[in-house]
């Protein structure tokens, strides 16, 4: 009976099929993907390499391939344990953006604007990138499912880069690389027979991913706000004039206040009421006792009363 009854979710999220926007761990993996690159291009890169996720979009496998004809290199991915393959792809610019800062380069050269078929030290390094990528993918969703990515092989034409059907669905997403005033693209094609294994966990943010916090960097801000001066003025009366009772004010004038020593006294910072305080002296010097916190709401609603 257990067995029927935890079947059901399964059963209904089926017949709704997968939507892109619903998978909320998606974004969160591959925004961990596009910092674990950064990371990685670090050993191999003398110039920093700056990754950022820019988009999911969904759509057919054979629509999702064809702006890349020509201007790609595309790496298949072998995924066991979804029993599926997954599309890794560089586009042009991301390919000469990676050798120029590889070899060195500072970008002073005009960037390939010719569509020249990827020369094997191109392919070569594309091979490298994708067995490097392949790990990181890998690492990127160990928080949401157990799945290993293996490099398979790589294409230079779309057609062959097809998994699956044509016109299967597929999650694509789109990862900005950008190093020495250049950039390009790199992709991730998933089709959603393999995202149908793992919905349920993509479908739900983990707990460490909403909670994650900085110890280091909660510590820097308490210090940080807890050394920040502060000027407080103490309020022991207000009273409201008319610009001719001003006008009328001379050397020797006396206002008459009704407050008392007992009169309750308004502590406030920038103008926002804070404390009520009682005064006081010691050692030749006036004091402050906090005696409540102001109410906003009681203090907005005396104002109503009073005027």
């Amino acid at each position: 009976m257990s067995d029927v009854s935890a079947s059901v979710p399964d059963h209904l999220l089926d017949a709704a099929g997968i939507q892109v926007d619903r998978l909320h761990m998606l974004p969160i993996i591959f925004d961990r993907l596009a910092n674990h690159c950064a990371e990685q291009m670090r050993q191999l890169a003398a110039s920093p390499c700056y990754f950022s996720m820019s988009h999911i979009e969904q759509g057919r496998m054979g629509e999702l391939l064809e702006p890349y004809e020509a201007n790609a290199v595309c790496a298949i991915l072998d995924v066991p344990q979804w029993d599926t393959q997954v599309v890794l792809g560089f586009d042009r610019d991301f390919i000469f953006t990676i050798v120029e800062v590889m070899f060195g380069g500072d970008g002073h050269e005009p960037p390939e604007e010719d569509g020249r078929p990827f020369s094997n030290i191109e392919l070569k390094i594309c091979h490298k990138l994708a067995e490097m990528m392949a790990a990181v993918l890998t690492e990127s969703f160990s928080t949401a499912s157990r799945a290993t990515f293996k490099l398979e092989r790589l294409e230079t034409r779309m057609h062959f880069a097809v998994i699956g059907r044509r016109n299967g669905q597929a999650a694509a997403a789109k990862l900005l690389v950008q190093a020495i005033n250049r950039g390009g693209e790199m992709f991730v094609i998933l089709p959603f027979s393999g995202l149908t294994t793992v919905r349920r966990a993509l479908s739900s943010v983990a707990a460490s991913e909403t909670t994650r916090v900085d110890p280091d960097w909660i510590s820097q801000l308490q210090a940080g706000v807890t050394r920040t001066d502060v000027s407080l003025r103490a309020i022991l009366q207000e009273r409201t004039s008319t610009l001719g009772d001003i006008a009328a004010l001379k050397v020797g004038s006396v206002i008459e206040l009704t407050a008392t020593p007992r009169t309750p006294v308004k502590l406030e910072s920038n103008g926002q009421p804070l404390f009520w305080c009682s005064l006081g002296q010691a050692e030749g010097r006036y004091q402050l006792k906090i005696n409540d916190i102001v109410d906003p709401e009681q203090e907005f609603i005396g104002d109503l009363i009073n005027h």
